[in-house]
């Protein structure tokens, strides 16, 4: 994309689809930027592991930056193992004797097996920035979406290799910035405890590469579902009788 026009982007991604909440752009970078202010917060007593954080987990970060943006470091992630693994923080052989990683296994929520099949951001990052799209003054890496039932209807149909997932919901961020896939997740336990995500909100995260092919999609889709939905409704009418 050149020299694009993010608030425009924003409009246009939230208009298409009837977003509620805004886009969220995400963005790593192997140094803190310096034009960006840090995310600040106490952190409370570390757990006998050692974790603690200005938040309980990176995905809280979704919800700070609805309105605002910040920058991020390892540390500030360091509270949930999972999500620091996720997002490239730490490996695996780093957390795993974590009593948060110890708890979800013994509760059965995840098996040891199924953790390398979850996708990590590779290369460590030095930093995230977090911040409502239409703020973003650089390429951001992923945009995320939270969606309901029927916006990822719309979406499934405008990117048919739309990738649903579940637990962590995290994993998504990685999904998009890793892989270049446009990944949605239908949420998780821990992330929902977490962030008091709606039972009936979902996520999507789209890698920056794809945003204006997706958009554009998006946007063609909703017009013929705008036509379906108005020929249903019409003959919905023939019914209005009984």
């Amino acid at each position: 994309m050149d020299s694009p026009s993010w608030p425009d982007i924003a409009g246009r991604l939230t208009s298409s689809l009837g977003l509620n909440s805004p886009p969220i752009a995400i963005t790593f970078a192997a140094d803190v930027p310096e034009d960006v202010h840090a995310y600040a917060g106490p952190k409370p007593s570390p757990a006998p592991d050692g974790r603690t954080g200005p938040v309980p987990a990176g995905c809280v970060f979704w919800t700070k930056a609805l309105d605002r943006t910040f920058s991020t470091v390892a540390s500030d992630h360091a509270n949930c193992s999972v999500g620091t693994l996720v997002h490239g923080f730490a490996g695996l052989d780093e957390v795993a004797g974590n009593s948060d990683v110890a708890a979800i296994l013994d509760s059965g929520w995840v098996t040891m097996e199924q953790i390398p099949a979850i996708p990590i951001v590779r290369e460590r990052p030095g930093s995230v920035t977090y911040g409502p799209l239409t703020e973003a003054s650089a390429t951001p890496d992923v945009v995320l979406i939270r969606i309901s039932a029927g916006q990822l209807m719309l979406l499934a149909e405008a990117v048919p290799e739309l990738k649903i997932g579940g637990k962590p919901q995290c994993h998504v961020v990685a999904a998009a910035k890793q892989n270049g896939e446009v990944a949605a997740s239908l949420g998780c336990t821990l992330s929902r405890s977490r962030t008091g995500q709606a039972d009936d909100e979902m996520t999507c995260a789209i890698p920056v590469a794809r945003l204006a092919e997706v958009v554009t999609s998006v946007e063609e889709k909703a017009r013929i579902d705008a036509v379906a939905e108005g020929y249903a409704a019409a003959d919905l009418q023939r019914f209005a009788e009984f």
